[in-house]
């Protein structure tokens, strides 16, 4: 019985607007299993999820709604307001992200999937705690001018939102040193996307 190929990881990230969902929506379609950290995120700080506890145990029950959920508005507030808190939000729902995405993942290759994408917006942002679980680092870039444009159609946000969103994240030379791999998502269609995200060194069926 021959046994199988160790599957290749990939960490999946790129600034808001770059486009990252949508390649990673591209891999998966081409046979990677998709594994969304920040969907992961959502799901523990929902109602009743596994980070609630120790959420209310840190902050206090205020910052519970009555669904049982975290109370996204009141703690960001509270983390713009006090810089630590965001340390002490991140050092509870990070290790519950990264045991459900290794979770996942094994459900993954128990199907035999050969490529696990991870799709990690902060990945560069979270320094060795994601770089050593993946491969390869695959980034998606474009200008920084055509983020505002995509993110300001898409969601309605103005400008000066986004830019902060920007700012607050890892910049483009940071991104571009970590990654192995780079998409320039600039002045694409879907199809010439797709058609770049094909050529790409990674087996996906």
């Amino acid at each position: 019985m021959t046994s199988r190929p160790t599957p290749l990881r990939i960490g999946l990230t790129g600034g808001i607007g770059s486009g990252k969902s949508t390649v990673g929506q591209m891999l998966q379609a081409h046979g990677a299993a998709l594994i969304d950290a920040d969907a992961i995120a959502r799901s523990v700080t929902a109602a009743h999820g596994s980070a609630i506890p120790a959420i209310a145990q840190t902050f206090g029950s205020e910052f519970i709604t009555a669904e049982g959920a975290m109370d996204r508005d009141r703690m960001r507030a509270h983390v713009f307001r006090h810089p630590p808190a965001k340390q002490a939000l991140e050092a509870i729902i990070h290790p519950l992200v990264m045991q459900e995405a290794q979770r996942q993942a094994q459900e993954a290759i128990a199907k035999g999937h050969q490529t696990l994408v991870f799709d990690v917006p902060l990945l560069v942002e979270s320094g060795a705690r994601w770089r050593t679980q993946v491969d390869r680092i695959l980034v998606v870039d474009c200008l920084e001018e055509t983020q505002i444009q995509r993110v300001m159609a898409r969601n309605s946000l103005s400008r000066e939102v986004i830019q902060s969103i920007i700012s607050a994240q890892a910049t483009r030379a940071q991104k571009l040193a970590a990654a192995d791999w780079v998409i320039h998502n600039e002045g694409l269609n879907l199809e010439a996307l797709d058609a770049y995200v094909k050529s790409l060194p990674i087996p996906t069926t």
